[in-house]
């Protein structure tokens, strides 16, 4: 009996579909009377035929292409309706149903639309206009279908007016999900947001970035061909071509599951609320419609594989749209999703790490080059689109890197080579200053050591020199806050104590062997020795204090170079260094004056000459070191003030020492009193007739060439004067023994000759 009634409802909904439409009963292809009715958009034909007379008449127009398929879901519906009835689920109240072809027309399903909303139980089908439909009685309840997009989206529109809950089975658009303009409807597959992001991630789970889409030419298709795009742009996926093909080709097998549904539909007065929070099982699996009427069902990923000609189709996965994974159930169909990967599908071979892409001409950005990252850039992943830039302060890398490496921190180290020979040549000169100091101690009363000024002179003098050898000590090693200050202003303040010491020596022999009175006198108001030591040495004290407080030294990094970072000092203030060494270099050039002046002296006191010469080389290493300083850099910048301290202290050293213990070891001969005075009276007997002979020659008003006294034995009055100054210059050299000039010639009686 069942199967009779089946047999002539195929029989009524064939028939009724092929004929034209007459009366609007004609036009329903499937009802039977019920207390709730229930509507139905199915496309039992593939397409309606295009009228031939033109211009066209507003008349539905016949179907043509059954498609069993959709035919099927039909009895589907029916069957499950019937089921409902039978059963005693609803007990006293029967389902009714009007099921509606279609045929994949947007058109035709518009008419069955307005006949859904006409009024219950009315005589005529007709539609009223009310401003609220919350009372109004339509003719159906609510409506399954239809299977197309955009068949579904324009009949929503029209059931929106009364809130017509609508349940499609097959409408996967992402656009339906969007409640303010669809707010009735709902639908038992996922929205095409999950399909085409199932698809991006099969495609990127397979390692692909060039393929092609085939498409339907209708809403469905072209709205998931827009999403498809965006998503397979962001994955840096590429699509090689477009398809779009007709849409009534589209293969529609999704099935309905409505079947436990309608048990709620009486219980409730709003039925489209009652829809949204429905939950149903199926198979053990739960069901369920969520914010956006969409239903958290999965897709089964299948392969199509031809085998001997046929073509299969096999079950690969199931893609879980909640956590966006796929599901795999046994090991065969892992080792098919695993071959996948083998399938090669791209426009360009992947960048491998240390490379990056480089996009050619071509449109597509899967199309490119790949090439080497420069230096101070890496990637770490194939196929980057761009280097990454190293932190260049600390970190560096080669070309083609795949990792910045850290920079190494490098500063003159005591193992440096150079350095090592800088602190022998440091330590030679301490040993010479010992030496020197402990000759001077054992030569204490002889007169070279007498005529440099005394013991307390020379030991200051040398203290200054070893001073400066062990600052230079400060300038290798890791650089600190306190050894950047103390290098500078150690050299400083003891080479300006030097300095100041060595032009009191220079203006003292100025002063015992100048012959002009009048020099004579000013050089005698102007040698204070102790003041201008204190005065002179105390200017640099005040210069490199207020150097340490407003600007000092300190360290910094210096990352300007590449592969290293430079542990430096930074001087702080190059106003303030220059004017420490500026201030040094104007007391040197004062003393290189006063030496010059005196550097015609007798044989065996001839330090001033030295002492010229020492300043020479002064002068030489630091008009070398300025060009040197201002274009070096790198961790033997200190090396290179290193070694002009260096040559400036061994240069003063050498020539202001040096002869004197040459003389002490080497000539004591002439280490002797009698030598001594023998040498002054010889050079101020040839000074004192020079100046003689210069003042007669200035004299106009003297007839005379030669004066004599009676009492002068024949000589000038010039070398009665010579003689005066000459006992005055050895009182200066020779204070320190005071028996040697005024026992051997008497103030008095040189001044009477």
């Amino acid at each position: 009996m069942a199967l009779l009634i089946v047999l002539i409802t195929c029989f009524v909904i064939i028939l009724a579909t092929s004929q034209p439409c007459q009366t609007p009963d004609d036009f329903v292809a499937a009802t039977s009377p019920g207390h709730i009715m229930i509507g139905g958009l199915i496309a039992i034909h593939e397409k309606m035929l295009s009228s031939e007379d033109y211009p066209r008449r507003p008349e539905i127009q016949k179907c043509v292409g059954f498609d069993i398929s959709n035919f099927l879901q039909t009895l589907a519906m029916i069957h499950s309706i019937e089921m409902i009835n039978n059963s005693t689920l609803l007990s006293g109240v029967k389902l009714g149903y009007e099921i509606y072809d279609t045929c994949t027309e947007v058109t035709v399903a518009m008419a069955a639309a307005l006949r859904f909303l006409s009024k219950f139980n009315c005589s005529r089908d007709t539609v009223e206009f009310k401003c609220d439909y919350s009372s109004y009685m339509p003719r159906v309840k609510a409506v399954i279908g239809a299977g197309y997009s955009e068949i579904s989206m324009a009949v929503s529109r029209i059931l929106n007016l009364q809130l017509m809950p609508q349940v499609s089975y097959e409408s996967t658009a992402e656009i339906l999900s969007d409640k303010i303009r669809f707010p009735s409807f709902l639908r038992t597959v996922p929205s095409d947001f999950y399909q085409t992001k199932a698809m991006a991630h099969l495609i990127q789970k397979s390692g692909w970035n060039w393929i092609g889409i085939i498409t339907t030419d209708d809403d469905y298709g072209r709205l998931a061909l827009s999403t498809f795009a965006v998503q397979t742009l962001a994955n840096n996926v590429c699509i090689a071509f477009k398809e779009v093909l007709p849409a009534f080709l589209s293969d529609n097998t999704i099935e309905i599951r409505i079947n436990q549904t309608l048990e709620k539909i009486i219980a409730e007065a709003h039925l489209l609320d009652v829809l949204k929070n429905v939950t149903f099982t199926d198979g053990g699996k739960s069901f369920h419609f969520d914010a956006h009427g969409d239903m958290n069902t999965g897709y089964d990923v299948v392969l199509w594989k031809e085998i001997n000609g046929h073509m299969t189709i096999t079950k690969m996965a199931q893609y879980d749209l909640k956590n966006d994974v796929f599901i795999v159930t046994d090991q065969e169909t892992k080792n098919e999703f695993r071959d996948l990967k083998q399938i090669q599908s791209k426009c360009s071979k992947e960048c491998s790490p240390g490379q990056m892409k480089k996009t050619t001409r071509s449109q597509h950005i899967c199309c490119y080059e790949c090439v080497n990252c420069p230096e101070n850039h890496y990637s770490n992943h194939t196929d980057m689109d761009h280097c990454l830039l190293c932190n260049n302060e600390t970190h560096w890398a080669p070309a083609k890197s795949t990792t910045c490496f850290e920079k190494e921190v490098e500063y003159l180290n005591w193992n440096d080579s150079l350095a090592i020979l800088l602190l022998a040549l440091s330590l030679l000169g301490i040993v010479f200053v010992l030496a020197v100091g402990i000759i001077f101690t054992r030569n204490l009363n002889t007169p070279v050591v007498k005529s440099c000024g005394g013991l307390m002179v020379c030991y200051v003098i040398l203290l200054c020199h070893f001073l400066n050898f062990a600052s230079t000590g400060f300038f290798i090693g890791e650089p600190q806050d306190f050894t950047c200050k103390t290098r500078q202003t150690l050299f400083g303040v003891s080479f300006t104590l030097c300095i100041s010491c060595i032009l009191t020596k220079s203006l003292k022999i100025l002063l015992a062997f100048s012959f002009d009175p009048k020099l004579q006198n000013f050089l005698k108001c102007l040698y204070k020795p102790i003041p201008i030591i204190f005065t002179c040495t105390g200017i640099q004290v005040v210069i490199c204090t207020l150097w340490l407080i407003f600007a000092g030294p300190a360290v910094e990094e210096n990352v300007s170079l590449p592969r290293v970072i430079i542990l430096e000092c930074e001087e702080g203030s190059i106003l303030a260094f220059g004017t420490m060494l500026g201030y040094i270099a104007i007391l040197a050039f004062i003393c290189f004056i006063f030496a010059f002046k005196g550097r015609k002296l007798p044989e065996n006191y001839n330090e001033a000459k030295f002492i010229t010469f020492g300043m020479l080389i002064y002068f030489i290493a630091w008009i070398t070191f300025i060009p040197v300083y201002a274009t070096t850099f790198g961790k033997y910048l200190p090396a290179a003030e290193i070694i002009v301290i260096l040559i400036s202290n061994y240069g003063i050293l050498c020539c202001t020492f040096f002869p004197k213990c040459y003389v002490i070891l080497c000539k004591q001969d002439t280490n002797t009193k009698s030598a001594f005075l023998k040498t002054i009276y010889s050079y101020s007997s040839h000074s004192a007739d020079s100046l003689a002979m210069s003042h007669v020659s200035l004299d106009p008003t003297n007839g005379n060439i030669t004066m004599t006294n009676p009492n002068s034995g024949g000589k000038p009055a010039a070398w009665q004067e010579s003689q005066g100054l000459q006992a005055q210059a050895f009182a200066h050299i020779g204070k320190e023994n005071a028996t040697c000039a005024p026992k051997t010639w008497p103030r008095k009686r040189i001044s009477s000759i």
